[in-house]
Order: structure tokens, then sequence, then C-alpha cells
């Protein structure tokens, strides 16, 4: 699933492309791509033919469009979610499932293999002076983010009572950071996975979010992670930070540091990755 690098890559190319065009026409290809839009279709369309986007935003790995009506629409990626910019001409994608025309070329595609994600009209709240969604009013702000509390974050990250992992991955404590970046920020201050949380001092825990803010910063500057061709950004091309990666998906592999290969442990449905010699349990 997209993280933050990803989706901000994502949000750059609509901010580009898609800012302050009249939406002149919605088609929806598949329903399960609205379907978090309870209304349904029709209603989807009618909602935002005729207004415009005045801004594309996000908040951790969650994505939306700001209308000129006040709405949003909000993007779920998924496990293969793709908004793509394509001319009008251009041949329908296999897995096109929204598609929304503008005045003039070109147009916004939501195409999904995998149908996990879609596009919901939603309302919008203020919350600390920020302008969110509803369905993301609770997640937390996310380290790129200029109002980002370091010292609030490292302290609702020690008061989970959690394996440390787990605690990261909380939307609510820390917003954007997913299994990948997790493993990689792990790696580089040193920690197992399965550490307490209230083990950690308050200067470890500073230097996890640290370093997990740096990974996803040098990550966003190539363009994030792509595994397959199911992330790709609004032009179709692919990230390459996962050429740099140190422990995620790296097992067998010597450690950059240490040199003892690279484990691979379950994790909550997934996968963990670590350094046997260097985060040690």
């Amino acid at each position: 699933m997209p993280e933050l690098p990803e989706v901000e890559v994502v949000r750059r190319g609509l901010e580009a492309h898609v800012l302050d065009r009249q939406i002149t026409s919605v088609d929806v290809h598949h329903p399960r791509a609205i379907r978090r839009h309870i209304p349904g279709a029709t209603d989807f369309a009618a909602r935002i033919v005729g207004t415009h986007f005045t801004a594309a935003q996000r908040r951790g790995k969650y994505l939306w469009l700001e209308l000129s009506s006040g709405a949003a629409v909000l993007a779920h990626l998924g496990m293969s979610g793709q908004m793509l910019v394509q001319p009008a001409a251009a041949a329908p994608e296999k897995h096109l499932r929204v598609r929304i025309a503008f005045t003039g070329d070109p147009e916004l595609r939501f195409v999904d293999q995998r149908t996990f994600g879609g596009l919901s009209v939603e309302d919008v709240v203020t919350v600390d002076g920020t302008v969110l969604p509803v369905p993301v009013a609770h997640i937390a702000r996310d380290p790129m983010d200029p109002k980002f509390d370091l010292t609030a974050a490292v302290t609702a990250l020690r008061a989970k009572r959690t394996e440390v992992k787990r605690a990261l991955l909380d939307q609510t404590v820390v917003s954007g950071i997913g299994n990948i970046y997790a493993d990689e920020a792990l790696w580089r201050v040193k920690l197992h996975w399965s550490r307490a949380t209230d083990t950690l001092s308050a200067a470890k825990a500073r230097a996890l979010i640290e370093a997990a803010t740096e990974v996803m910063s040098e990550a966003l500057h190539v363009g994030g992670t792509s595994f397959d061709a199911l992330y790709v950004n609004v032009n179709g091309q692919s990230g390459y930070f996962d050429r740099s990666l140190a422990a995620y998906g790296q097992e067998g592999l010597p450690c950059p540091r240490c040199g003892r290969p690279i484990r691979r442990e379950p994790f909550m449905n997934r996968s963990s990755f670590s350094c046997p010699r260097c985060q040690r349990t």
C-alpha cells in the first residue's frame, strides 16, 4: 500500500495538472470504485460536475482534492489504485474505474486493478486550523506537516504500551508511516520491531521518528518505492527508492551495516524485516 512519499508524489502531480479547471463530466465504470460514496454513482457525478478542484491535499497516506463547492473528493488508493493524468484521446486503461473530464486536456483517471481503493465526495471539518475531509479528521499530523509536533508524537508513541512497530504504524500517533518505512526507520536506529514502547527513552523514540522522517524524505526525492507496476505517479512513472532499502524486502541479503543476513518475521499478517545482530530483541 502506498505510504507518505508515494502519496505525496501523486499529490504533487495532481496539483500541477488538475486544479482550477471546470469539471465537465464524470464517468463511473465500476461501482466498487465509489462504494464509499453511499448515495451512488449518479450523486457522485452530480456533486462534482460544474465545480473545479481548488487544491490537492494530503495528510499521511490520505489524499484528497478540495472542490470549489466546499466539499472534497477523497481518494483511497488501496493496494493498486492509481490517479493518472491522461489525454482524453488516449485509449482507456484495462482497469479504468472512474474518468473525470475537464474543459480541455488532460483528464483524470482512477485506475485500480484490485478494486480495493476508491473515490468518495466528503464533507469537510476544520481541526486545529486545518480543513480535513470528515473521514480523515482523526488522523494525526505527519512528520512533513509544518505543524507537526515532534515532542507530542514522542509522548504519544511511548504511551501506547505495545510493540514499537505497532505504535509507529498507528495513524492516530503519527501518520504516513507504513510497513516499508517503519522497517527502514527501525533498522536505522537499531531497534527490533517487538520492543515495548514503554521501555523506550524519550531520546530513542525521538530518534526513531526522526529516522522515519529522514527515510521518507529520501524516498520522496526519488519518487517513492515501487516494487511492481501498480504504484506509479500521475504520468505512469515508477519511483526507485526500492534500490536503497536496507531492511524491508531484503531477506537473506547482507545487512549494509554488519553483513549478517536480513531476517523476515511474521507481523500482523504481513512481514517485518530486520538484522539479527543490529536489531536484537
